[in-house]
C-alpha cells in the first residue's frame, strides 16, 4: 500500500509499504476513506518528538470501511464505516473505566520506558513516535486497529466523511478544551492560536454557554473563520494585546482562556527569538506566557496544545492569581457519541475547516503548504484511496 512516512526532520515521504495485517484477535483493518494532516504532525515533522523512525507510517485523524476483523471483535462487522479516534484505549484499566481514555494503562507497548520520563505509562498514539508504542499511522490505505471493540464509532447514514472525519481528534481536543474551562453563561473565554484545534474550541465554548470569545492569531485566513463563528479577534503580534484585552472585557479579564497553540507558538519577535526558532529545537511557550498573563484572577488556563520538553512558565503570575491549569491529551472515546449527536442535529458541521482536499501523492508538498501557512490553508483532507 501507499503511505506517507517520515524519514528525518522536514522530510516526509510517500512511499510503498507492506499492508497491515491482524496481529491479535482484537485488531480490525480499516480501508482508509479519509484522513487529515494535524498540527501536532508538523511537530514530527519539525524533528520536535523524540524516537521517531525512518519510515513510521505518519497520521491520527483516520475513518474508513471495515475491511477484515479479528476473531475476538464483536461490536465491528466488515462493511461498516467508522471514525478512529487518535488515542488507542484498552477499556478495561482503572484509567479507561473512569473516562481517563488517554491515560490508559495497557496499550501502549513502550508504557515501562515513557514512565521512566512521565511517571507512568499513558496511551499509545497512532502514528506517533515509538515513546507512544510505535504504532502507524493512518495516512495511508489501509490501518490497523487495536482494541477495535473500544476506540471506532460507527458512521449513521446520511453523513458525509467531511462531517465526522475531525471526530478523530480535533473536534474533541477543541471540545474538552472548553468543557476544561467550566463555563459559565455570560461568561467570556479567550483561545490563542486559530488554527484547527482553536477554531473548534471557539465552536465549542460557544456551544456550551460563552457569551463571548476573544479569539487571538495572527494569520488573516484564520482570524476571518474565527469571525466567521462569532469570536471577536485580536492579532498577537500587537505589541499592546494585554492592553487590549483589558480594555474588550471592562478591566475584567477572560474567565478562562485556552492556549491552542503548545509548543512552536511565536512572539512578537525579536532577536532571542529569531535565533531560538532559526537554530535550536527549543520550545517556545509565547502564548503560553499570554495566556497565564491574559487569564483573569481565579480563572482558568486549558492548554490543549502539545508538548514535549520542559518550557519556562512565569508561576508567580499564576500563583498570584490564584489560576487553575487543566492539561492532558484528549479522552477522545468519551466524546464521541455525544459529539456525533451535535453533528446529525445540525448544532455544527465539522466539515467548516476544511480548505484542501488531495490524493496521498501530493501529502509531502501539503505538509510543506501548511507548515508554512501558504495559499490560505487551515485543514488538509486526504483520500488515499480516491
Amino acid at each position: 500500500m501507499r503511505a506517507l512516512c517520515w524519514h528525518g526532520k522536514s522530510d516526509i515521504r510517500c512511499d510503498t509499504v507492506p499492508d497491515p495485517v491482524i496481529q491479535n484477535p482484537h485488531d480490525a483493518i480499516i480501508r482508509v476513506t479519509s484522513c487529515a494532516i494535524c498540527g501536532s504532525d508538523l511537530h514530527l515533522m519539525g524533528g520536535f518528538v523524540p524516537s521517531m523512525k525512518s519510515g513510521d507510517i505518519l497520521g491520527h485523524e483516520t475513518m474508513g470501511e471495515v475491511v477484515e476483523v479479528g476473531s475476538e471483535v464483536r461490536k465491528l462487522k466488515v462493511g461498516d464505516r467508522v471514525v478512529v479516534p487518535f488515542t488507542i484505549s484498552c477499556g478495561e484499566c482503572r484509567m479507561c473505566r473512569s473516562g481517563l481514555f488517554s491515560c490508559c494503562e495497557r496499550s501502549n507497548p513502550a508504557g515501562a520506558e515513557q514512565a521512566k520520563l512521565v511517571g507512568y505509562p499513558t496511551a499509545g498514539l497512532f502514528g506517533y513516535s515509538h515513546a507512544y508504542g510505535g504504532f502507524s499511522g493512518g495516512q495511508a490505505e489501509y490501518l490497523r486497529i487495536p482494541y477495535a471493540d473500544v476506540g471506532p464509532i460507527k458512521v449513521p447514514n446520511g453523513l458525509t466523511d467531511d462531517q465526522v472525519l475531525f471526530l478523530s481528534d480535533i473536534f474533541p481536543t477543541g471540545y474538552q478544551a472548553a468543557e476544561a474551562c467550566n463555563i459559565q453563561p455570560g461568561q467570556t473565554i479567550a483561545v490563542f492560536g486559530c488554527g484547527p484545534v482553536g477554531q473548534f474550541a471557539i465552536k465549542s465554548a460557544f456551544l456550551l454557554g460563552a457569551a463571548r470569545v476573544l479569539a487571538i492569531d495572527t494569520v488573516p485566513e484564520r482570524l476571518a473563520l474565527a469571525e466567521r463563528s462569532g469570536a471577536e479577534t485580536l492579532d498577537y503580534e500587537d505589541a499592546d494585546l494585554q492592553q487590549k484585552i483589558l480594555a474588550m472585557t471592562d478591566g475584567k479579564g477572560p474567565d478562562a482562556v485556552i492556549e491552542a497553540v503548545g509548543l512552536e507558538s511565536h512572539g512578537p519577535g525579536g532577536v532571542i527569538e529569531n535565533l531560538e526558532s532559526t537554530f535550536t529545537a527549543m520550545e517556545r511557550p509565547y502564548a503560553l506566557h499570554q495566556a497565564i498573563l491574559a487569564c483573569r484572577p481565579g480563572g482558568t488556563v486549558s492548554l490543549p496544545g502539545v508538548f514535549i520538553n520542559a518550557v519556562t512558565v512565569p508561576m508567580g503570575a499564576f500563583v498570584a492569581k490564584g489560576l487553575t491549569m487543566r492539561t492532558g491529551q484528549t479522552h477522545v472515546q468519551r466524546y464521541l457519541e455525544p459529539l456525533m449527536k451535535r453533528i446529525e442535529a445540525g448544532e455544527i458541521d465539522p466539515s467548516f475547516v476544511i480548505t484542501h482536499r488531495i490524493g496521498l501523492e501530493e501529502g509531502p508538498e501539503a505538509y510543506k503548504t501548511f507548515r508554512d501557512k501558504k495559499d490560505g490553508c487551515i485543514k488538509v483532507v486526504i483520500r488515499p484511496n480516491g
